[in-house]
């Protein structure tokens, strides 16, 4: 079975490149999909708020050790107790002790106030990295000039269609990890005539081709799928790798299209 790659956090934490994702599915989808996600191999799952207790369910009934697991969770911003009481029910409705990274997830509110409280779980145990979700440039520098800390990852939407350049310049000066929440964007994207002519050159599905230039861009790519065949399509991309010059072709794609 494959092992994906995987990158350090500024912390020393490690985290799969390759993440199965639950946004977007049923509570019904949700189970069923992670049980298929991690007998093909998936270690690694972004959970979302309201979908722990199946994930959670999940996990409980796998044969597999908690230490091959990377298990993240997102908490809104909403102050400093809301937040805590909500990084706990997620922890208690996973059935985990620990979690290995919480995001605060998005920039409304009381973000600041947030991430002190998440940054006191990290300090207790609870939680072993912290990062963000949704956030642009402007918003990490608040957060980075309120807080005097680096978020350890920032998970945005980031594709072919928008590869947002400047964010990720950002984050490679700070010491951030990109994370993106919708890697292969749509089926437009798939349908894109670059993208279907590398995948008839290296004889892989659209979808792989796109994660495989995620991969190669050091970027972590949350693929999110309640189908069995997808779900396994998409940790089929770690026998192959895309040439540089193909890697560039990807790249000329940006548009700065947003799904």
């Amino acid at each position: 079975m494959a092992v994906p790659p995987s990158l350090a956090l500024s912390d020393g934490v490690r985290i799969p490149q390759l993440l199965f994702g639950v946004a977007g599915l049923s509570a019904a989808e949700t189970g069923r999909a992670v049980r298929i996600a991690l007998d093909t191999g998936y270690r690694g799952i972004d959970t979302t708020p309201g979908t722990e207790a199946e994930v959670g369910a999940v996990l409980a009934a796998a044969d597999v050790r908690r230490e091959e697991l990377f298990i993240s969770v997102h908490v809104p911003a909403q102050g400093y107790d809301t937040a805590r009481r909500a990084a706990d029910q997620a922890l208690a409705a996973l059935q985990l002790e620990q979690a290995d990274l919480c995001l605060l997830d998005g920039t409304q509110g009381a973000f600041s106030d947030t991430w002190r409280a998440l940054s006191r779980l990290r300090a207790d145990g609870r939680i072993r990295a912290v990062g963000v979700a949704g956030f642009g440039v402007s918003e990490l520098r608040r957060l980075i000039d309120a807080t005097g800390a680096v978020p350890a990852v920032n998970q945005v939407e980031l594709h072919p269609w928008l590869q947002q350049l400047p964010l990720r310049e950002f984050h490679t000066a700070h010491g951030i990890v990109t994370v993106a929440s919708s890697p292969a964007a749509n089926t437009a994207l798939l349908s894109d005539e670059t993208v279907t002519a590398l995948a008839a050159k290296y004889g892989k599905a659209p979808a792989q081709i796109v994660l495989r230039w995620h991969l190669q861009n050091d970027t972590v790519a949350v693929a999110a799928s309640a189908t069995t065949t997808r779900i396994r399509e998409n940790f089929g991309i770690f026998d192959f790798e895309l040439a540089d010059d193909d890697v560039a072709v990807v790249a000329e794609l940006d548009n700065g299209t947003r799904v």
